[in-house]
């Protein structure tokens, strides 16, 4: 390329990158390894007219609340999902209570906001009455929507009609032993089913049972398996990561004017065929991929555990009630977080190797104990059995993590009402009632009455 050509290539899409820098660029931000003490939430919500969830809002009035929402000083950072889902994501908190008091105070500004709006959050999985309608139009998600969509409809139920609670944890320490990064690694993996299982909460979809106490992580089952799909776990962490990350497609490659984003005047980006990242570093067409575009193809991967320096738990339903995000935050932090716990998830889950990752089988969520978990909750009496003893685990280690009264009285309320029974959230919708509504479960016809 004539240096004239290099100066004016770098002016608008920044330095090359080579897939020797590439790849010691994932492998280096991946796993930040140090004291696991940090804590973060994100939380995704339906938003809706009180009682009126089978009613679509309309985008303008949804543009009105969120506007009104983001001119509070709360600590979260609030964003849109492409559906006009909510999501609050907190700052990494220093501890478990610190981001639970945090998290909390902004929800009941959120709740205090919507109220006069006429407008309320509910937790659920998936929206059970309201077909995917994207509300959101911007290059990105317009090629989301189109890459997605070569693999079926699952994608738009994705962007649009799912909602979860995504935990994030600090990778670990560099060295082996109950809190180093290759183990919390490994037990993201194999607690992930457990975790899906306990807190199952998306059984209807267009009004319907659809036979999944998790359809949310069925639809994510669906989607591309180079997206969503979860490296082996039988290679070296920073390894898998990398050759994953680097032999995953590329979504799409941003046009020039990415930086305007937002402005409604954006030109759209290119929805690349089979091509990886790895492949565009080394052809080089259409353009040289940089730095920048890296980054944002990281972006782009949906796995259950996401390393982006911490660990991102994303399979877990949203969840019922004002705080019922609070149970598997407080769960999950103390089983990685607490040494004896932690070594004592480890030792439950580990058998469950044998179904979550079988020789031959698809990786995660396509493996059959992820399967199983997303279809059956804890009525699988395997993982009825880890829950229960992970809850156990959980509850011994709150007090050692300074968890607060109300936080310890909601994780044993939970393990009472659904790990005990060998029962989930998902199955108290299919017993009754959504919003309020009863739910015609019996006859499959999804009739409000």
């Amino acid at each position: 390329m004539p240096e004239g050509d290099c100066t004016t290539y770098r002016a608008k899409y920044g330095t090359a990158v080579s897939e020797p820098e590439a790849e010691a660029l994932v492998n280096g931000i991946c796993f930040k390894t140090g004291p696991p003490r940090i804590t973060g939430v994100e939380l995704e919500w339906l938003i809706h007219e009180p009682h009126r969830l089978q009613l679509p809002v309309p985008p303008a009035r949804l543009e009105a609340a969120y506007a009104a929402l983001r001119a509070l000083p709360l600590h979260s950072l609030i964003t849109v999902e492409p559906g006009g889902q909510l999501e609050l994501s907190s700052l990494p908190a220093a501890s478990l209570m610190e981001c639970v008091s945090a998290v909390s105070a902004d929800l009941s500004a959120v709740r205090d906001r919507l109220t006069p709006l006429n407008l309320t959050l509910t937790g659920l999985g998936a929206d059970p009455w309201r077909p995917p309608s994207r509300i959101l139009h911007r290059p990105r998600y317009d090629a989301m929507e189109s890459y997605l969509d070569r693999a079926g409809p699952a994608g738009r139920r994705m962007m649009c009609s799912t909602a979860s609670v995504q935990i994030c944890l600090d990778a670990g320490h560099e060295e082996p032993g109950p809190l180093g990064y290759g183990r919390r690694w490994r037990l993201a993996h194999l607690l992930g089913p457990v975790l899906v299982a306990a807190f199952a909460n998306s059984p209807v979809q267009d009004g319907r049972s659809t036979g999944w106490r998790s359809t949310r992580q069925a639809v994510w089952a669906s989607i591309d398996p180079g997206t969503s799909g979860a490296p082996p776990l039988d290679v070296e962490p920073r390894e898998a990561w990398t050759r994953h990350a680097m032999d995953a497609p590329v979504m799409f490659i941003r046009a020039a004017d990415e930086g305007a984003e937002g402005n409604g005047n954006e030109a759209p980006w290119t929805v690349p065929e089979g091509l990886t990242f790895r492949t565009w570093t080394r052809s080089g067409a259409p353009r040289p991929p940089t730095r920048d575009d890296l980054d944002y193809h990281l972006t782009t991967l949906f796995p259950p555990v996401r390393p982006r320096g911490h660990l991102e738990l994303r399979m877990v339903d949203a969840q019922p009630g004002d705080d019922g995000w609070i149970v598997p935050l407080a769960v999950t932090s103390a089983l990685f977080d607490d040494p004896e716990a932690a070594e004592t998830a480890y030792r439950t889950v580990k058998p469950l190797a044998e179904r979550a990752c079988p020789p031959g089988a698809p990786a995660a969520p396509r493996s059959p104990l992820w399967l199983d978990a997303a279809r059956h909750g804890l009525a699988d009496p395997e993982l009825r059995e880890a829950a229960a003893a992970c809850f156990a685990a959980a509850a011994d280690a709150l007090p050692r993590m300074g968890a607060s009264a109300r936080v310890r009285e909601a994780v044993a309320a939970y393990a009472d009402r659904y790990v005990a029974r060998g029962r989930c959230p998902a199955d108290d919708l299919l017993d009754g009632h959504i919003d309020g509504h009863h739910y015609d479960h019996e006859h499959e016809k999804g009739i409000l009455r």
